[in-house]
């Protein structure tokens, strides 16, 4: 199998490098994708992630030859694919609808790309039957798509779409048909078979634990712009702006108007009075800016003030009266309703949650370490507006 898909010259053998260079997409007035540039290595698995309308299904369009950029330039493999077709592009395309055959078995199913480019019977089927032995379905290869699940035709999709032998492998939103369940099942074989191929795969979500769960690196968008490009580690534990903070998750934004500065540190107090420590390093920020930081939800501690109590003033602390409690099994989230009206959440392990339960209306003080704060670009003064539109999706 693996000599069959490294032959031809489409195939996994050539480069999936892909290149995005300084693209726009206009619709009439509308600007969907803004000078945009990014560079996904040969057999990377790159995540295009953020909420509706940021021009990420654009981008994977304009990749797959759908659409045509504006102005700029996409490159796989070094060489310009504006206006080949996707038999030359070395892509192929796996839809959020999955649009199987329904008269089909899943073997032709699989098998019909090679049918319409003129490859015998026998050919194609002992191809197709390899494919869907890697996504686990070689027994289900005489069934129509009606007799199979979900999770089950998405995988025939998968299998039809590599059958095609491309250096890269586009996937439009391709878990959101499914349940939870499957969706979670379904993250790790399509991990598993790029791991196998090789092969690049840009994947297209608007849902962040998906993307963070597969992917070697995570483009975050907005607006049609790249707000940070990095590892899916790097997206979570150290996100760039309050955007990608918020709309990732896992973190709390904290912000404040400075007061001080001694050793690398800056004193920052909040609209409500709050005051925080922010790692500012060779910064000099001036007194009164106001600077954004971020602090992960597992790395704070809740505490219940006594009725009447209040609580004591100090670095690295919000009061707040519990909104919404939500049991995630290894961990209980904990929303606290602030005096300034922001929604600050915690990730309390479960064992110490349930040893004192919060209840909703319990007044609390969360606290966290200086150490665990990460300061955000947000407020800061531009080094070089490169990175707001271009980046690397390094392996």
């Amino acid at each position: 199998m693996a000599e069959k898909m490294g032959a031809g010259t489409n195939g996994a053998a050539g480069s999936g490098e892909v290149v995005v260079a300084n693209v726009t997409k206009r619709f009439a007035e509308t600007v969907a994708v803004r000078d945009l540039s990014l560079t996904i290595p040969h057999g990377a698995y790159c995540c295009l992630l953020g909420p509706s309308g940021c021009g990420k299904t654009t981008i994977l369009r304009m990749i797959a030859g759908h659409e045509r950029p504006t102005s700029g330039d996409i490159r796989i493999g070094g060489r310009s694919v504006l206006g080949l077709p996707q038999i030359e592009r070395g892509t192929a395309m796996m839809f959020q609808s999955y649009a199987l055959f329904p008269h089909r078995s899943v073997l032709d199913n699989v098998a019909f790309a090679l049918k319409m480019r003129g490859s015998g019977l026998a050919e194609r089927h002992a191809t197709a039957r390899e494919l869907l032995a890697k996504v686990q379905l070689e027994s289900f290869a005489d069934r129509l798509p009606a007799q199979l699940s979900g999770g089950q035709q998405q995988r025939v999709a998968l299998a039809r779409a590599l059958i095609t032998n491309p250096r890269v492998l586009l996937l439009d939103e391709p878990l959101s048909a499914l349940d939870e369940f499957l969706r979670l099942r379904m993250r790790g074989e399509l991990r598993r078979v790029q791991k196998e191929l090789g092969i690049t795969f840009i994947h297209v979500t608007h849902t962040q634990l998906e993307a963070i769960a597969v992917a070697d690196t995570v483009v975050v968008m907005t607006q049609g712009r790249i707000e940070q490009a990095a590892s899916a580690r790097d997206i979570f534990v150290a996100p760039k702006s309050a955007y990608v903070a918020r709309f990732v998750g896992g973190q709390n934004v904290l912000a404040g108007s400075v007061e001080s500065l001694m050793n690398g540190t800056a004193a920052v107090a909040s609209p409500s009075g709050a005051r925080f420590a922010f790692p500012v390093g060779e910064l000099r920020p001036a007194r009164g800016s106001k600077l954004y930081g971020s602090i992960r939800r597992d790395r704070i501690v809740v505490e219940r003030l006594a009725p009447g109590a209040r609580p004591a003033a100090g670095l690295n602390s919000v009061a707040g009266e519990v909104h919404t409690i939500e049991n995630q099994g290894s961990y209980v989230k904990v929303t606290l309703d602030l005096a300034d009206n922001e929604e600050f959440v915690a990730h309390m392990p479960d064992e110490t949650f349930f040893a004192n339960p919060l209840d909703i209306g319990d007044k609390v003080v969360a606290r966290w370490s200086a150490s665990d704060v990460k300061l955000l670009d947000d407020g800061l003064p531009q080094q070089d507006p490169a990175p707001a539109r271009s980046a690397v999706a390094a392996r």
